[in-house]
């Protein structure tokens, strides 16, 4: 059975789920929503037999979807699931779940209603190096993590404002986030500190902070450091994590993870699959199935990554410590 799937934005995460899933035996991308009928249309002619809207309720009430995509900018979430957690249409959705608690608080207590397939798009947790990452620390005692998103400002205008994007820990450094609770294990307090250094010296309309580091402790004891900045220049950045245990040290980054013990040193590189590909995979099988064993992260667990980036800003707004 040909299952028909609908797609809403038209940048690039919607291009490219709509790519690997035009790939996919009996999978039909049948319909785009974007914020214009003229940018859905030129997305749809791409593949045969999809149609493009620029409303939501009427694609979905011109076209029988099994599933749909939403890919928009964090703060045009909220009324997009709402919508289709009241049609019982499963929905696959790119990170963050929102720019506040509320909106993700909304949607979890109406998902909570239901038995309805999601996922949420934390790609990493789908890469060979995490899965070898996750099962070495499973017999390791960790003491203390440091994690990293360095980089650049995105050129979009909506990541820039903090009601658009809700700041790059919401934004970018929330992989982290997810991965620190992945692979070990969940938080119990947090402390964050934000400024804003130079970009909003260099750009117009800038409020999100530039600068942040946040101080974990997680239930298991561990205490984690996650840093994060947007002020270098393109193609110089940093993305990582470095746990210390009692086996020795180790260093992961999106292509690899390196383990140094006392007396040893090695590198495992990451596998060829492409992890974006492999949560699609995961997804169409639930819905194909109703297995959802494969999905790593559902909105149910993501809701607990965003739980902690948005009271990461709270924190460094009122200068406090948070319990999560």
């Amino acid at each position: 059975m040909t299952l028909c799937i609908g797609i809403i934005g038209t940048g690039s995460f919607s291009r490219l789920h709509a790519k690997l899933l035009s790939n996919m035996k009996e999978v039909q991308v049948q319909s785009i929503c974007g914020t214009s009928r003229e940018k859905a249309e030129d997305m749809a002619s791409h593949y045969e037999g999809a149609k493009g809207y620029n409303h939501l309720v009427e694609m979905l009430d011109s076209e029988k979807l099994d599933a749909v995509y939403v890919c928009v900018p964090p703060m045009a979430h909220g009324e997009i699931e709402l919508e289709l957690i009241g049609r019982s249409i499963p929905f696959f959705i790119e990170k963050p779940l929102g720019v506040d608690q509320q909106t993700a608080d909304t949607i979890f207590n109406e998902l909570d209603k239901t038995n309805l397939i999601t996922s949420v798009g934390y790609h990493f947790r789908y890469k060979d190096s995490v899965q070898k990452l996750k099962e070495y620390l499973e017999d390791t005692s960790i003491g203390l993590i440091t994690g990293q998103w360095m980089g650049g400002m995105p050129e979009v205008s909506w990541w820039r404002k903090q009601e658009g994007s809700g700041g790059q820990f919401n934004e970018q450094t929330t992989h982290i986030v997810d991965l620190l609770r992945y692979v070990s294990g969940e938080v119990k307090e947090i402390y964050a500190c934000y400024g804003n250094t130079i970009n909003h010296q260099k750009y117009e309309g800038v409020t999100v902070p530039d600068v942040g580091s946040v101080i974990i402790k997680l239930k298991n004891g561990a205490i984690a450091n996650i840093s994060n900045t947007c002020i270098l220049p393109s193609s110089v950045g940093e993305i990582g994590m470095t746990f210390y245990t009692d086996k020795g040290i180790i260093k992961w980054d999106p292509d690899s993870f390196n383990i140094i013990e006392a007396r040893s040193k090695e590198e495992k590189r990451d596998g060829i699959e492409d992890p974006y590909l492999m949560e699609s995979e995961a997804f169409i099988y639930a819905v194909r199935t109703g297995d959802t064993t494969r999905i790593h992260s559902t909105y149910q667990d993501a809701y607990e990554t965003h739980k902690i980036t948005c009271s990461a800003l709270e924190s460094s707004l009122q200068g406090i410590p948070l319990k999560i």
